[in-house]
């Protein structure tokens, strides 16, 4: 198994040049062409920064104010100096249990750095984390966790043939479409293989709203997100084919398992 997954890395890294799409700003037909490009290359560009060390934060359509936690992604403390900030430090219990988790061939959509791709590495876990996000993917390979460049909905490696899909850090809620994240998941699923999903413990169902990233300097375009509460966990996972069989509390967070029976 592990030679096989070897080999369709490297067979997706050397012909699938796949490219970032991101979600389209506010409003019901958003710009199109080049302006339409330009908020696309916005919204990766304070990303991108925000991984660099630069503050950013999330403000929601409703005028709620969230930070960016780019520094637990990174696996680095940092003090607080934009709003909403408190400057927690990264989760390493949580990243610990959450792979320990992982077993067989695990492939993390929205991987960001790379921390928990690496993790797996070095306990000897076959992983490969996918992400939109050149950045990203630059520096998880510094870190020691193989990454393919690329939208977790086009083609990817192994699929129908990975035992674990790790789906984290609010990524269940991704184009706020949270059935067709765990539907792909359940797609790259082999039988028996589980989807390890972290849903929110304070949000009641689904909620989607616009979102947009801020800097102290910069305004990014409008996009789609949504909050997935636990309580919708079981129903979302039984429409794409999969069955919620735990929920676990770590740390103030909730992971639950989805196995693909």
């Amino acid at each position: 198994m592990i030679e096989m997954l070897a080999y369709l890395v490297d067979i997706s890294m050397s012909v699938c040049g796949l490219v970032a799409t991101f979600p389209q700003g506010r409003g019901a037909s958003g710009p199109s062409g080049r302006a339409r490009c330009e908020r696309r290359d916005m919204l990766g560009h304070l990303y991108d920064r925000a991984l660099g060390g630069e503050s950013c934060w999330i403000r929601h359509e409703d005028g709620e104010v969230r930070p960016l936690p780019a520094h637990r992604w990174l696996g680095a403390r940092r003090s607080p100096d934009g709003p909403g900030e408190s400057g927690d430090a990264f989760d390493e219990d949580f990243d610990e249990a959450v792979t320990q988790l992982c077993n067989g061939p695990t492939i993390e959509l929205g991987c960001g750095p790379g921390r928990l791709v690496a993790r797996l590495i070095r306990r000897g876990v076959p992983a490969l984390g996918i992400d939109r996000s050149a950045t990203a993917i630059r520096l998880a390979g510094r870190g020691g966790a193989p990454a393919l460049l690329g939208d977790v909905f086009e083609p990817l490696p192994g699929t129908g043939l990975w035992q674990t899909v790790l789906l984290v850090d609010g990524n269940v809620g991704l184009g706020g479409d949270p059935r067709r994240i765990l539907g792909r998941a359940a797609e790259l699923l082999r039988r028996g293989g589980r989807c390890i999903a972290e849903f929110e413990a304070e949000v009641i169902g689904v909620r989607v709203r616009w979102v947009r990233l801020e800097t102290g300097r910069d305004v990014g375009p409008w996009f789609r997100w949504a909050s997935v509460g636990v309580d919708s966990a079981a129903m979302l996972a039984a429409q794409v084919g999969l069955t919620l069989t735990t929920v676990r509390l770590i740390g103030g967070r909730v992971v639950t398992s989805l196995a693909a029976l």
